[in-house]
């Protein structure tokens, strides 16, 4: 199996940035975490982090022969409609991931344009949601 993992804006700040809403490690360091989890699964995992709206379109559009994706868009979960064009215009499965929940918190943050296509949405189990993304990714796969 063949997974791209895209990360929106602000997650290549991460260990910096608000450690307590966001946890200590930084993207590279959770990159790696993923890794190993999805070697121990056998399968592929490609790693992006943009915070150009426009470079995660393409990103998303040159994915479309993976078996599947994840995404944590960031900001760009509340605001872009491009971001869920390009989702819905490839074609495979894809599961959206937030460090945090976004339901218990600023009230613009509560709403996803991704959500409603995505095939669900793991939120607020700070960096652990990549994990269970993969083996949600994985179990749907295999069905």
């Amino acid at each position: 199996m063949d997974i791209s993992i895209i990360n929106g804006p602000n997650l290549n700040m991460l260990g910096k940035r608000e450690p307590a809403i966001y946890g200590g490690k930084t993207l590279e360091e959770i990159n790696k975490e993923i890794r190993k989890k999805a070697e121990s699964l056998n399968i592929f995992v490609e790693f992006y982090q943009s915070n150009s709206e426009g470079a995660i379109v393409s990103k998303i559009q040159s994915s479309a022969d993976k078996q599947g994706l994840i995404i944590n868009a960031a900001a760009y979960t509340h605001t872009s409609i491009a971001i869920r064009d390009a989702l819905l215009s490839i074609s495979i499965p894809f599961i959206e991931v937030h460090l945090t929940n976004i339901y218990k918190r600023d009230n613009f943050r509560r709403k996803s344009y991704l959500s409603d296509i995505a095939l669900g949405t793991i939120a607020g189990f700070g960096d652990f949601v990549y994990e269970l993304a993969l083996e949600a990714m994985v179990n749907y796969l295999k069905k």
